[in-house]
């Protein structure tokens, strides 16, 4: 019996779910938990950091601890041994996804922007990260159509990060489809980064407020918010942004025990803060943060002639840090 070309495709996919593939959604997850174990498939080692049900398969969240890539893809195509923290250390202890994890862990005093917040130092150019919070105004799409028009020419697709919560989500699945497009036409490569599921604020001083806010469950924030994206077709990166860029010691140890990275930035549009070489960028594109995006849009203005010659780049914030850390 042959196949029709589509269904093919379809079948040629479904083993492996990528960064970027927006052909599986699951939408009957169960179980879903943070779970570490080695996982190998050949010549291929990863680690995975999350296992669930969905339907009746189970599958495993696993990375690539060499590239930092992320991928979801079917339990039992792997042979897996469970591993405990200090074995998780020990058993990929060279790789750029440990060293970063160990690079972030040192600025975990910091009540805002701990994490990494800065990389790629050599390089001419910037990681550019847009965070969605939950808001009630539409996508500032000029954001990502400048950034296309801009980089067209010379990196297509161009990479960006996009911070991504989960009251977002909810409320903007128009936009949140429009982004996916964007990426199967070619036009952008992105990172999906965990940016906490509710991301509450209150009137609170910064040390009882966002995730540090009283009686927050971090599996709700963290694990939810991952269900989440996995529903709406996107593959969870191994990064975190925390909400207000706050934190303190005790939850950036939590969140690096769910194996995941906090990233901050050191260049905070909004706030007046000038990207450097190598600078991780922030700016909101929920609509909230007018200044930001008008001095992003002035910035490309600024280094539109470095840009076509090649002297000013976009970078992926995991090939970023694999530089970073490959030695």
């Amino acid at each position: 019996m042959k196949l029709s070309r589509s269904l093919y495709i379809v079948l040629m996919m479904m083993p492996f779910i990528g960064t970027n593939s927006f052909g599986q959604n699951f939408d009957q997850i169960k179980q879903y938990k943070a779970n570490f174990s080695i996982a190998v498939k050949g010549t291929d080692k990863y680690l995975a950091i999350r296992s669930f049900v969905n339907k009746t398969q189970k599958y495993l969240l696993l990375v690539n601890t060499e590239t930092l890539d992320t991928k979801v893809d079917l339990a039992g195509s792997y042979n897996t041994r469970s591993l405990k923290g200090p074995e998780i250390m020990a058993t990929f202890k060279n790789s750029p996804y440990i060293k970063s994890l160990q690079a972030a862990a040192t600025k975990d005093l910091q009540l805002q922007n701990a994490g990494i917040d800065h990389a790629i130092p050599k390089e001419k150019g910037i990681a550019l990260t847009i965070d969605l919070c939950p808001s009630h105004k539409n996508l500032d799409r000029i954001i990502f159509q400048s950034v296309f028009d801009e980089f067209k020419k010379i990196e297509q697709p161009a990479p960006i990060a996009i911070s991504v919560s989960g009251k977002w989500m909810l409320k903007h699945q128009d936009d949140l489809n429009w982004l996916k497009s964007l990426v199967q036409k070619n036009e952008l490569d992105i990172t999906w980064v965990n940016h906490s599921y509710h991301h509450d604020v209150n009137t609170l001083p910064l040390a009882e407020n966002f995730l540090l806010a009283p009686g927050t469950n971090l599996d709700v924030e963290v694990l939810e918010n991952e269900k989440l994206m996995l529903k709406n077709g996107l593959t969870p990166s191994v990064f975190f942004r925390f909400p207000g860029l706050v934190s303190d010691q005790r939850i950036v140890n939590k969140i690096e025990a769910y194996g995941l990275i906090p990233v901050g930035s050191d260049a905070w549009l909004a706030k007046g803060q000038q990207p450097n070489a190598g600078s991780i960028v922030l700016i909101h594109g929920n609509g909230n943060e007018e200044i930001g995006v008008k001095d992003f849009i002035q910035l490309l203005k600024n280094k539109e002639a470095d840009i076509k010659n090649k002297q000013w780049l976009l970078f992926d914030l995991r090939q970023g840090l694999e530089k970073e850390f490959d030695q």
